[in-house]
C-alpha cells in the first residue's frame, strides 16, 4: 500500500515517462516525415517554428479563452463567501498566490484549475458544486485544484496540447505533400520508407491524442495526492468525488476541447461501459478507482 508521499513520487516518474515518449515519437515522426519526402529538416525545423510562434499566443492567452468557452464568471466573494475563504486558506497553506476565482452557473457539479503558472492561475467551479459541497468536501476539491497549479499541470498540459497541434500539423502536411509530388519523384523515394510516413501521417493525431488523454489522467492521481497533503483529510476529496460520480447531468458550457480540465468528466460519456480499448480516450482515471486509492491513504 503506497503512503502519500510514495503515490506523488510513482505519478512524478510515470508523467515523465510518458512525456519522453511523446517526445520520442514526435522527434521519430519528424525525422521520418523529411526522409520520406526529401524534405531537407531545415524545411521541418521552418514548420515547427512558425507552428510554435502561433501556439504561443494560445499558451498566453489559452487560460481567456477556455473561461470564455465555458461561460465562466468573476465569482463573488460576498454571494460566493465559502468559495473564497476555503482558498485562501488552502492558497496560504500551499504558499501560492490566491488565484481568481471564476463560477459557472450550472448545477451540474464539477471544477477545473487554468493558467501557465502560479502567479497566473485560475479556478472555476459550478454553482451545483459550491451548492451541494459541504466545507470539507469543497476543501478537498478546491486542494486537488490548487495541487494542478502547484504541480504546474497547468503549464505541463498547454505543452502537450502545443505538441499535439505540431504533431497533428505535420501529419496533415505529409497527406497534402503525397498529393502535390508528382508520381515519378514518389518513386524514387524508398517505397517502404514511404509506407512508414503514411503510415504515421495517418495514426500519429490518435496516437499523439492518447498520449495526452494519458498524461491527464496521471496527473489527476498525481493532484488527488498532492490535494490530501493539503488538507490532510483524504476522505473530504473521496466523499466529493462520490458525489460528482453520482450527479448524471453533464455540464452544458463544456465540450471535447476542454473536458480534460474538470476534476471529472463532465461530458458523462461512459466510455468505460463499452470495452477496454474504448477506456483509452477516457479523460479522466476511473472514480472509482481514485476513490479507492483516497481511501487507502487515509
Amino acid at each position: 500500500m503506497l503512503n502519500v508521499y510514495e503515490q506523488i513520487d510513482a505519478n512524478k516518474r510515470k508523467s515523465a515517462l510518458i512525456i519522453a515518449l511523446f517526445v520520442g515519437f514526435l522527434t521519430l515522426t519528424i525525422y521520418v516525415f523529411s526522409r520520406a519526402y526529401g524534405y531537407g529538416l531545415s524545411v521541418v525545423g521552418w514548420a515547427l517554428l512558425l507552428t510554435g510562434l502561433s501556439s504561443l499566443v494560445g499558451y498566453y492567452q489559452g487560460d481567456r479563452i477556455i473561461l470564455a468557452l465555458s461561460q465562466a464568471q468573476p465569482a463573488s466573494r460576498e454571494k460566493n463567501f465559502q468559495f473564497f475563504t476555503v482558498t485562501e486558506n488552502l492558497a496560504m497553506a500551499a504558499q501560492i498566490p490566491m488565484p481568481k476565482l471564476y463560477l459557472i452557473e450550472d448545477t451540474a457539479m464539477n471544477a477545473f484549475a487554468t493558467g501557465r503558472d502560479p502567479q497566473h492561475a485560475s479556478i472555476c467551479a459550478t454553482s451545483g458544486l459550491i451548492k451541494r459541497l459541504d466545507r470539507t468536501e469543497l476543501e478537498g476539491v478546491i486542494a486537488h485544484e490548487l495541487a494542478h497549479i502547484k504541480n504546474f499541470d497547468i503549464r505541463l498540459m498547454s505543452i502537450v496540447t502545443v505538441l499535439v497541434g505540431l504533431v497533428t500539423l505535420l501529419a496533415d502536411w505529409l497527406l497534402r505533400s503525397s498529393h502535390w509530388q508528382g508520381g515519378e519523384r514518389r518513386k524514387s523515394k524508398g517505397g517502404l520508407l514511404l509506407l512508414i510516413g503514411l503510415f504515421l501521417a495517418f495514426l500519429s493525431p490518435l496516437i499523439a491524442k492518447l498520449i495526452q488523454l494519458a498524461i491527464s489522467r496521471s496527473r489527476e492521481y498525481l493532484a488527488d495526492a498532492s490535494g490530501v497533503m493539503l488538507t490532510r483529510f483524504p476522505d473530504g476529496l473521496a466523499r466529493a468525488l462520490e458525489k460528482i460520480s453520482s450527479d448524471k447531468e453533464p455540464l452544458e458550457a463544456a465540450n471535447k476541447a476542454t473536458a480534460h480540465l474538470y476534476i471529472a468528466n463532465p461530458l458523462k460519456n461512459r466510455h468505460d461501459q463499452i470495452g477496454w480499448f474504448a477506456s483509452f480516450f477516457n479523460t479522466h482515471p476511473p472514480i472509482g478507482e481514485r476513490i479507492k486509492k483516497l481511501k487507502e491513504m487515509a
